[in-house]
């Protein structure tokens, strides 16, 4: 089984790295973009076949590593 764990920023907190970004597109000249925020993506591929156990074990991978959820929220999706 796979799985995508998206980690971003919470809203309204500032985003340096997002900004940034920005700032460089718009210097490039790619009008129409209002507004970037940064994030990552992990691709994890699991040993079971389980959903509920897969959900369970990759919330706890991003409780203790993956995520800082103190200002990071996270999201699981399964493929």
């Amino acid at each position: 089984m796979k799985a995508n764990i998206i980690v971003t920023l919470k809203n309204g907190l500032l985003d340096p790295q997002g900004k940034a970004i920005e700032g460089a597109l718009k210097s490039l000249d790619l009008a129409g973009i209002e507004s970037v925020r940064q994030g990552k993506i992990f691709e994890v591929e699991l040993a079971t076949e389980d959903r509920a156990k897969a959900q369970d074990l990759l919330k706890r991978a991003c409780e203790k590593l993956l995520a800082n959820t103190i200002v990071e929220n996270y999201r699981i999706e399964f493929s």
